[in-house]
């Protein structure tokens, strides 16, 4: 419980305090106290009322909080309670509250609660008070405030010890509030156009819907070993082929990964799949439900982030292939044209074109077949340049994308920052979608990324049960070559395929990323309640 012997000291200081409290006649721990009203109702209710209206008419109140400031001159003192994310000032008088009255409100501290019955008045500066008639002891802080109440400073304290940080830091308070808002408001705009909610296994055989290395558990009973989901995607479409054509799930997932200011090995996702539309309808449907979220949560579709404005009603699309050449680095030359990214052909073509042109002297950053191959490799691993052609050239491709649109290396500071749908991306990267009819090489998927990063990931989903098991044995055999993210069999939906899965498109959005946006939160840990943290007894930092 003690970080040092100060804190064991001030401990035993307010217990002593807390047993003179009891001999006033204060329970030390009450179980309840009927407050007529919160302090954000007496804030809405009295807040603009005059000083001369609240002399006419005396308005009788009885709140609780947390006592965040206190002060005794003689026989008299003001104190400032907190409840609700609001503050409240009390007047706190001998003569009104009485001789025990008064003695509880000298042995009171920062931090303990309280509840506080009287009449509203201003003072001379024109402060809207509680004149306490009567105090009540609630609960005693017996561990100290942070220095001056301004919060904690220390970031990774404020993970640590987020209970002290959304008492102290009311900022912080409201990125919890406004993440309460935007779960509230994703699940209107759904219910709204008939979605139907559901909950599907978070322990599942199959560790299956995302690309992506799982925590692994054991159930005793079944003598099983399970992983935690990555994904609620092949339940979701199971659900679809029995016939709820449009389900919705705001679920946790598990990804067993790296930790960054974008990444959380344990995050939220809203997941939705709706039967009988494309790639397409969804594409629309998401730039309209990002609008809606921001206005019901922020009352406008403008954030800013990162110092950045940006507006979440304004959209751009662009297919990989276009995406790749508008942001190619102008120093790369020469710069791959569409057609050279269309196909396995064109694209070797292509290498093999840059190879050709290669002049000694020339910068390494500035050769384009090294640059193509420090790119991918970047992506995929370590890579010479004799060893591009052993990657599939659409994996090639989607790493070309990466390194020049998302990676800090090549992106400056307007890349991906307003939202942006990024559509068409190669087969071989997208086991669950289905393919362009006239362009198999390509399936219907589309990415949209808002403020420089990915927020979500959508496709017309793949319903040929022949082609999935061919897919899914393309990953085992991706799998064996080492890739550790690529998809496991599932061969119970492929089963499920098999009994008829309408035209249906689906869509994940991370959820805690679109409330850093919303609330201009740098890092992910920003908007979760209690993120995971390493042992103190590891040593290190965070």
């Amino acid at each position: 419980m003690f970080d040092s012997e100060f804190e064991r000291s001030l401990f035993d200081l307010r217990k002593s305090k807390l047993v003179e409290i009891e001999k006033l006649g204060q329970a030390a721990y009450p179980n309840q106290f009927p407050a007529s009203h919160s302090i954000p109702d007496v804030r809405a209710k009295w807040g603009q009322s005059q000083a001369e209206d609240l002399e006419a008419n005396r308005a009788a109140v009885s709140v609780a909080g947390r006592i965040m400031a206190i002060r005794a001159q003689g026989k008299a003192g003001f104190a400032t309670l907190q409840q609700g994310g609001e503050r409240l000032q009390i007047y706190v008088r001998l003569d009104a509250v009485g001789e025990q009255g008064f003695a509880l409100y000298k042995l009171l501290d920062l931090g303990d609660h309280i509840g506080a019955t009287g009449y509203l008045f201003r003072t001379r500066t024109g402060e809207l008070t509680i004149h306490v008639e009567r105090l009540t002891f609630l609960a005693k802080a017996m561990l100290a405030l942070p220095e001056k109440f301004h919060g904690l400073a220390d970031v990774e304290l404020r993970y640590r010890q987020r209970y002290v940080d959304l008492f102290t830091n009311l900022e912080a308070r409201e990125v919890f509030v406004k993440r309460a808002k935007t779960l509230k408001a994703l699940r209107q705009f759904f219910d709204d156009r008939g979605y139907l909610e559901v909950e599907t296994p978070m322990m599942q055989q199959v560790a299956g819907g995302a690309a992506a290395r799982p925590f692994t558990t054991h159930h005793n009973a079944l003598d099983m070993d399970l992983f935690l989901r990555i994904a609620p995607e092949l339940y979701l479409k199971r659900l679809v082929v029995g016939g709820l054509d449009r389900v919705y799930e705001i679920n946790r997932n598990f990804r067993n990964e790296g930790v960054s200011t974008q990444h959380n090995p344990e995050f939220t996702m809203l997941e939705f799949y709706q039967a009988y539309a494309n790639y397409h309808d969804l594409m629309d449907l998401t730039e309209e439900l990002i609008a809606f979220v921001a206005q019901e949560v922020n009352g406008t579709t403008i954030t800013n982030f990162g110092g950045v404005e940006i507006d979440l009603g304004k959209w751009t699309r662009l297919t990989m292939r276009e995406a790749i050449i508008k942001w190619w680095p102008a120093f790369v030359h020469p710069a791959p044209t569409l057609g050279d990214l269309k196909s396995s052909e064109h694209f070797f073509a292509f290498f093999d074109h840059c190879i050709a042109v290669a002049k000694p002297g020339v910068r390494t950053s500035e050769q384009p077949a090294l640059f193509l191959a420090y790119a991918i490799g970047k992506m995929v691993g370590p890579l010479h340049v004799d060893k591009v052609r052993e990657i599939p050239w659409g994996k090639c491709v989607n790493a070309l994308f990466e390194a020049v649109a998302e990676s800090s290396d090549y992106n400056p500071a307007d890349h991906l920052i307003q939202p942006t749908i990024v559509h068409e991306y190669p087969r071989v990267v997208s086991p669950l979608s289905k393919q362009k009819p006239n362009d198999p090489d390509w399936v219907e998927r589309f990415e949209f990324y808002i403020g420089g990063f990915e927020l979500g990931n959508a496709f017309s989903e793949l319903n040929d049960p022949v082609e999935q098991q061919k897919r899914f044995e393309e990953q085992l055999a991706q799998r064996a070559s080492g890739d550790d993210e690529a998809h496991q069999m599932d061969e119970d939906y492929v089963r499920a395929l098999a009994y008829g899965l309408p035209p249906t498109a689906g869509e994940g959005i991370g959820v805690d990323r679109l409330i850093m946006l919303l609330t201009g939160s740098k890092s992910i840990r920003d908007v979760i309640l209690f993120p995971l943290m390493r042992n103190r007894e590891q040593g290190g930092s965070d």
